[in-house]
């Protein structure tokens, strides 16, 4: 369990904080706005009304004490930049801002931000990638170059052992495993028989995914 400063509770802080609370977690949640912050109690552990470009009440916070802080602020670029900046000058362990542009993640990356997050830009891709074909039914980026895909099994894989596929020295990727119904098999070995009416886990470059499964 980690302690959190969650700064915004707009509707992407308000998600943030319902899924913090969900993974037990202690939250401390701030917003200028007290409606904002009254919507939020029931899924945080404390709240406060309060400015977070004001230092003062930042200070009041003890924001070292938190092992995560995360400015969550998106309808104002310029509070979530002090905010961020005043987080860093008051000892914050950890920094994650949210960004909306490349150009406002330079700057909190210059002043203060461990990380930057981008949910309007990451959801963006997701969806662009799910639903651009029809094999293709969840898709997570690890990095700029690598990704795991769920996605249908190819007609004719199913009955052959993931050995005898052999993708990973063919087509550098790995299959990680096979969901049926939400329930996974994780236990993947070369003598594992490729079922059918599941779905696929596979982990490697985007590109080689991409060229393997014609995405």
């Amino acid at each position: 369990m980690k302690s959190i400063l969650l700064i915004g509770l707009g509707r992407f802080g308000r998600h943030i904080a319902m899924k913090l609370d969900e993974l037990n977690h202690e939250v401390m949640a701030v917003d200028k706005d007290e409606n904002r912050v009254n919507a939020a109690l029931p899924y945080v552990t404390n709240a406060q009304i309060g400015d977070a470009t004001n230092e003062g009440f930042m200070e009041s916070l003890g924001v070292n004490n938190f092992d995560v802080c995360i400015v969550a602020i998106g309808d104002n670029f310029q509070s979530s930049l002090e905010a961020t900046s005043l987080l860093s000058d008051l000892g914050a362990k950890m920094v994650v801002s949210r960004a909306a542009r490349d150009v406002h993640a330079k700057f909190l990356l210059r002043n203060g931000a461990n990380e930057v997050i981008y949910p309007e830009k990451q959801i963006a891709q997701w969806a662009a990638i799910r639903y651009s074909a029809d094999h293709i039914f969840d898709y997570i980026e690890l990095d700029e170059e690598h990704a795991i895909f769920e996605i249908s099994i190819p007609e004719n894989w199913i009955g052959k052992t993931v050995g005898q596929l052999d993708i990973r020295n063919k087509h550098n990727i790995n299959i990680m495993g096979f969901k049926y119904h939400g329930e996974m098999n994780l236990n993947i070995r070369s003598d594992t028989p490729v079922p059918a009416d599941h779905t696929m886990l596979v982990l490697g470059n985007t590109k080689d995914i991409q060229k393997c499964f014609h995405i």
